[in-house]
This record gives C-alpha cells, structure tokens and sequence, in this order.
C-alpha cells in the first residue's frame, strides 16, 4: 500500500488498547442480526475495533458541533444544529453494509440523545428498466448507472435540515429499485451513507458525494479476497432462492450450478473488478480511516489519515 503514505497504519492490537473503557452491548445472536450476509465478524472484533472508532467519532461529533456554534458566532446568525455524515466506501462484498448497520446499532447505544438514519446509496441506482433504456444496463454499479443529481440533492436536503426527506428504496432479492416504496429520513442528528460511490466524483456532477461527509470509512481487502467472498456469496444466495421464484437469483438457482457460478466469475473479472480498478480503489485515499481485513474477514489493520 505504497499509495498510502499519508495514513498511520495500526494492527489490531494497538489500535484495541486507544480505547476500551466501554463494552460491547451486543450478544452473539444480535450481533448476527447486524452482519451483512455471508459476512463475518465476531464479538471480539467489536470490542477491539468499533469501541474505539466509536469513541473517535463521538471526539469527532463534539468538535464538529463545536465548530458549528463558533462560526455561527463569528457570522452573528442563530447557531443552527447540523447533521454528521458518515461515509462508508469499499467494494461489492467487502463487509460495507456489516461496518454501517453496526455502526447505526453502537451509536444508538452509546450517543442516545442522538437521532442515527442509515442510507444506502444503492436507492439511488437507476431502475433496471432505465439502465436498460439507457443501453448501460451491463455498467450497473458504475458511475453513470447512479442518479447522481438525486444523490447529491438528497444530500444537500440533509444538511439544510429539511424535516422530512423521502429515499427510494433498493431490493437485492429482486435485484432493481421498488416501485412506489420509500425511506423516510426524518431530521437526523448523524446520518450515515453506505455505497461504493461515497467517495467518487460523480461523472456528471461538479461535486464529491465526500462533500457533504464529515467522517469516511473505506472497507479494504486484497482484489482476490473480495471474489472469493463475492462467489462464496453468490452461491449462498442461490441455496435462499430456490423456493422463490420472485427472486432475482430464482434462474440461477434453479439452473446448472456450475453453468451459474461461472456467470458469477464473469460478472466478478467483467463488471465488479473493473469498477473496483478503475472508480473505486483510487477513491481509498479519500478516506479518513480505513479498516482492513485479511482472510475470513478478519480485520488486522486499522489506517488513520494523518492531515
């Protein structure tokens, strides 16, 4: 990671004893509710990683309402609260959505007084039937396939404190956006945004979607990692939707299975590892932190950006 010269690199051990004067408020089986499918994480991982980063952002929340109330002062207006974004970047099966809901559940513990929404950039991908309209249906998860303008309106919105924001709403059992459904996001104090476009520049939009976030995560792992976990998920899903035929995965699941997991491979070597290549990956010295995993998922590193 010779890219990566402006972050201090911690292992797991150092990073653990920065902070550790609060306990996990999960068990086992909650814990599971909150991680991603086919993601893994363990109880042990939580104390030695998120207690910390928890207790980091709550240093970072303090100064940042306190930064909000000094300029208010210095431009003589009415301080007014705005909210905290927290971003969170990484790859397709990297453990993105695992590091936000987990984060959305220690922040309502810890910060009570406090209103957490979570959003996932995936409702702002255009509908199947527009990509494929737009003849861009094989970039899905590309730049161009997000509503980017959306996107940053939304985002805009949050920050102005408009009191009620509504948010299409993405499914990944049907693999497109569903119709008349939304996400209400209802004046947060801290929102966070989960989605492998939070730190790109969008391709028709002047302004970085990190614009608008106080703090970023990127979730990193070797390229080979990430297809093994990306396959082992695939097939995983193929096991939950043979009774289904509404799921998008029904076809494959039903089909020859090696004919589907070589479908896979071609999607992964085709669309994902391009796109992590080429629009992802480079976004990674964005990020104010980023939480690396070796194999199994296991974290073993921690970076902090130095300026």
């Amino acid at each position: 990671m010779t890219d990566l010269i402006n972050y201090d690199v911690f292992e797991k051990p150092q990073w653990r004893d920065f902070y550790q004067a609060a306990s996990v408020p999960l068990t086992q089986a909650s814990l599971k509710q909150v991680q991603a499918f086919n993601d893994r994480i363990s109880l042990q991982d939580v104390q030695d990683v998120y207690i910390p980063l928890i207790h980091l952002l709550s240093l970072k929340i303090k100064d940042f309402d306190r930064w909000q109330d000094v300029k208010s002062d210095f431009l003589h207006k009415k301080p007014r609260h705005v909210p905290f974004i927290i971003g969170i970047a990484g790859s397709v099966a990297v453990g993105k959505s695992t590091t936000a809901r987990l984060l959305e559940v220690l922040m309502n513990h810890f910060f009570p007084t406090q209103r957490v929404e979570l959003v996932t950039t995936d409702g702002f991908l255009y509908s199947t039937a527009e990509l494929k309209k737009r003849g861009i249906l094989d970039r899905k998860g590309f730049p161009e396939s997000y509503d980017m303008k959306t996107l940053i309106a939304f985002l805009n919105k949050v920050k102005a404190g408009v009191s009620d924001i509504t948010v299409p709403v993405y499914s990944h059992k049907v693999y497109d956006i569903i119709p008349d459904q939304v996400q209400h996001i209802i004046k947060p104090d801290i929102l966070i945004v989960e989605g492998i476009n939070t730190l790109q520049l969008p391709s028709t939009e002047q302004v970085y979607v990190s614009d608008f976030t106080d703090f970023s995560i990127y979730v990193d792992a070797k390229p080979e990692l990430i297809e093994k976990w990306f396959l082992e998920r695939f097939d995983a899903l193929l096991k939950l939707a043979l009774q289904d035929p509404d799921n998008y995965y029904y076809e494959y699941a039903t089909g020859n299975h090696e004919d589907a997991i070589k479908a896979a491979k071609q999607t992964w070597s085709s669309i994902d590892l391009p796109n992590l290549q080429e629009f992802i990956l480079p976004t990674r010295n964005r990020a104010d932190l980023i939480i690396h995993k070796g194999p199994h998922h296991i974290i073993d590193q921690i970076l902090m950006r130095k300026y």
